[in-house]
């Protein structure tokens, strides 16, 4: 069935862009086709909303704003105001989830369950509020969206060898509402909403955004035109839904206007995030391709102070994994799990990339007067690891998953505990480590949870929000 909406959905706040002083905004709405959406009051201004989008019963808008970096300010839509905590100049704070969904079902959830930790993050943003959101990846589960169509019903193990035209043209119209109905029904829930008008999002994608494994996958499978035409769709709702743009309209702190990969870096008051993408140029043999890299190499390149994030869809630190990898090859029960691993930084097929990114990510660690922390989600696990530099220095990564995703056996955090105590050094005289969370005794924690990065009087730490356990005590992230 299509999407059926009787209401709008919105505002939900994207980061544009930090320039010239500026937090250059997108606030995106849902509504039903042919419904206006009133305009954005900003600082005695009236903005208006334009279509961005239509799908077959809906169309979705955007308004593009901008407020002060250096004070909190608020924005007013439909008779209601929204404060904005962007005062980037002093204490700070900010938020980092992933993996919002699962695999099956997750339309069908109990909303209070499901969003129970959304719910706590509204209530931290209440107690001492957020500047910006940080999502990691999988914040749409559309695994489900190639269901019911006779091109995509089987998806991924049987895929139509040659269908016409007219077939793909229907297929594409059948996975665009089914896009839309997701991420509608995400959107609209009063946990998020609450929060994403409030609070700017910045969202990096990762397999689920697609479909699970995404570029893990046989090339038979992504490269037949069923493939390309659910990349393609799923990539247009990518831009459309979680960066209120269109090809050919992509922000300024996207890295490559053309759109061949979607990585992208903002930088403030001595703080950079960069989020490269690992899905849009990824293949079996590959993470990032050509433009990828020429993105990174830039970043390392250029001028850096204070404090960098790096976000990693998939953790750039962890343990030896190729020794699951070869147990699943050789075992036939456990290939099907074979994409999964063959998706990490750490499988064999990519070991020659990790190393690289790793130098990469040493050298600008290095840099005098900087600081790099790496951030992931992607395992539905809350941990840390942390790697040797040298000079007394070490690179830190944290690890925070899922924000929905229910948590996985805890049988399978002690497997990967255990797989830990073998030691990892891709760069020679530069071990891994997989840390415990602050007063946790165990290194993974099966448990839902969020991340919190916090600076005070220019001192940055994280504190991890688990279902069960509560708030960790602080982890210091300044060197």
């Amino acid at each position: 069935m299509p999407c059926q909406l009787s209401l709008p959905i919105g505002p939900i706040l994207i980061l544009d862009d930090i320039r010239d002083g500026h937090a250059h905004l997108a606030a995106l709405f849902i509504a039903p086709k042919g419904q206006n959406i009133s305009p954005v009051e900003i600082e005695g201004r009236s903005v208006p909303t334009e279509a961005l989008a239509e799908f077959e019963t809906a169309t979705a808008h955007r308004c593009r704003f901008s407020v002060p970096i250096d004070r909190a300010s608020e924005y007013v839509w439909d008779g209601h105001s929204y404060p904005l905590s962007l005062d980037l100049l002093g204490n700070l704070r900010l938020a980092y989830v992933s993996c919002n969904g699962e695999e099956v079902g997750d339309l069908d959830r109990e909303g209070s369950e499901r969003n129970a930790m959304w719910a706590r993050l509204r209530e931290e943003h209440c107690r001492q509020p957020f500047a910006f959101l940080l999502h990691g990846g999988d914040q749409v589960y559309a695994d489900e969206v190639t269901r019911d169509h006779d091109l995509s019903e089987h998806w991924p193990e049987r895929v139509p060898s040659n269908p016409s035209a007219d077939a793909l043209a229907d297929l594409r119209l059948h996975l665009r509402e089914r896009f839309l109905e997701r991420y509608a029904a995400l959107y609209a829930s009063p946990e998020f909403a609450w929060l994403a008008a409030r609070v700017p999002s910045l969202m990096q994608w990762d397999d689920h955004d697609i479909c699970d494994g995404w570029g893990s996958l046989p090339e038979t499978q992504t490269e037949s035109a069923v493939g390309q035409t659910l990349f393609s769709v799923a990539r247009e709702c990518f831009l459309i839904f979680q960066h209120a743009a269109l090809d050919g309209d992509l922000p300024l702190r996207f890295a490559d206007p053309s759109g061949i990969h979607l990585g992208w870096s903002v930088k403030g008051s001595d703080l950079s995030i960069i989020a490269p993408d690992l899905r849009s140029e990824r293949t079996r043999h590959r993470i990032m391709g050509q433009g990828g890299w020429a993105m990174m190499d830039a970043e390392a390149a250029g001028p850096a102070q204070g404090h960098t994030f790096l976000m990693s869809s998939v953790p750039l630190l962890g343990p030896r994994l190729s020794l699951l990898e070869a147990l699943m090859i050789a075992v036939p029960q456990m290939q099907k799990y074979e994409d999964d691993l063959r998706d990490q930084w750490q499988s064999r097929a990519h070991r020659t990339e990790w190393r690289r990114i790793l130098r990469l990510v040493q050298d600008m660690a290095l840099r005098d007067g900087h600081d790099l922390t790496a951030i992931s989600g992607e395992i539905h696990l809350a941990t840390r690891a942390v790697m040797e530099l040298g000079q007394g220095l070490q690179l830190q990564q944290l690890v925070a998953s899922g924000i929905a995703h229910r948590a996985p056996p805890t049988a399978w955090a002690r497997t990967l505990g255990a797989l830990s105590w073998l030691g990892e050094a891709p760069l020679p005289g530069h071990p891994i480590r997989i840390e415990r969370l602050p007063g946790q005794s165990s290194r993974y924690v099966a448990e839902r949870n969020y991340l919190l990065l916090e600076r005070h009087s220019g001192a940055w730490s994280a504190r991890w929000d688990l279902e069960q356990s509560g708030m960790t005590a602080p982890l210091a992230l300044s060197q």
